[in-house]
């Protein structure tokens, strides 16, 4: 009944006015419909605190909606519209694409939404990360391998919505055979990668987040992605390798089970400084430093070479980056003790004279 009225009206307007009038209502309608939605998300995302469903929501959903909705209303309101057949016909399909790629992206979106609320769940921000950061790994593995599949899938509709791409469809079956043996040959390389990183994202030799030592650099891992790894060295560069590498080389994981580490730093002196003085400051400098997690805390004479002493500190740390800075600490720290307590067991050359018959003899 509706629809016969509205009918009845578009056929008193031109038909150029009905069609713009048509178009500006369906923006409009979307538009209006954002207005009143978005203010109700934010006023219950500012309620809750820490973590918002609706706050992700509308950080992923904020822009999509304005072409989103007004897409789905004009669809709605398509058959009302007074095009001519070879105009309508374009306008649909154009239409049809547009709906098909903006629910693409729609998905992709809603299922960053979820991933949201993992990323939540798994706070991999405190000390002991270690199952967080596993889950993590996997999530984006398996967020990125959506998202491809929802691209492909929707570039598929978008082609075969088109009948001379259904008729090149139906060809290609015909030697689907041979041309699957022929593809498969070509992107071997790219199915390797591919498997590659199901492997990593399930049997984790890495995770995010990982502290690894790879081609003689130090770094976290960043990103995993379907085909590469991305690892931001500790000067802020990116080593980029493909993924296939932590599959076929060695490298170093140094959070691979906990990112507890040891740290050493080494002293060279001489052979008189009072060694058990130099384990009671390495205790009170360890005890008084928030860095030391409390369990490891040894002073060794490691080696002894010609002319120095070595000792070696050996302190244990939460993660590797606290470890280095404790590290440096106490180096700094030993070294000062040194040179302010026992400034002759400093490293130093030894000379011995004696002199003989002939002349003077000097020994080094």
């Amino acid at each position: 009944m509706m629809n016969e009225e509205l009918i009845q009206l578009s056929q008193k307007f031109p038909a150029w006015l009905w069609n713009t009038a048509f178009i500006l209502f369906s923006f409009l309608i979307g538009i209006l419909i954002k207005i009143l939605f978005i203010p109700i998300l934010r006023y219950q995302a500012i309620a809750q605190s820490s973590y918002s469903l609706f706050r992700s929501f509308i950080r992923r959903f904020n822009k999509i909606l304005s072409l989103f909705i007004p897409l789905v209303v004009f669809n709605g309101l398509l058959p009302l519209s007074r095009f001519n057949t070879s105009t309508l016909h374009i306008v649909s399909k154009i239409n049809e694409i547009l709906l098909v790629s903006f629910f693409a992206v729609v998905l992709i979106q809603a299922i960053k939404v979820f991933e949201d609320y993992l990323y939540h769940r798994f706070d991999i921000n405190k000390e002991n990360n270690l199952r967080e950061r596993k889950i993590r790994t996997q999530i984006v593995f398996i967020r990125k391998v959506f998202v491809a599949i929802i691209i492909v899938v929707c570039f598929a509709i978008i082609l075969l919505s088109f009948e001379s791409m259904q008729k090149i469809g139906a060809g290609l079956l015909t030697g689907v055979g041979v041309g699957g043996i022929i593809i498969g040959f070509a992107a071997q390389k790219s199915l390797g990668n591919l498997l590659a990183g199901f492997q990593i994202a399930f049997t984790q030799p890495i995770r995010m987040d990982d502290v690894l030592v790879v081609e003689g650099e130090w770094g976290k891992v960043e990103e995993i992605n379907l085909t590469y790894v991305v690892v931001n060295i500790w000067d802020k560069r990116r080593l980029v390798l493909p993924i296939t590498y932590f599959i076929e080389k060695p490298f170093q994981n140094w959070t691979r089970s906990t990112a507890e580490i040891l740290g050493t730093a080494f002293i060279y002196v001489d052979f008189a400084i009072p060694v058990q003085q130099l384990r009671e400051k390495l205790t009170s400098l360890l005890e008084h430093h928030p860095l030391w997690d409390g369990k490891v805390n040894v002073l060794q004479v490691t080696d002894l070479k010609e002319k120095t002493m070595e000792i070696r500190c050996l302190m244990s740390c939460r993660n590797s980056g606290q470890a280095f800075d404790l590290r440096c600490y106490i180096r700094e720290e030993m070294i000062n003790y040194i040179r302010t307590t026992f400034p002759e067991c400093l490293s130093k050359t030894r000379v011995n004279y004696e002199p003989d018959a002939i002349g003077i003899k000097y020994e080094v």
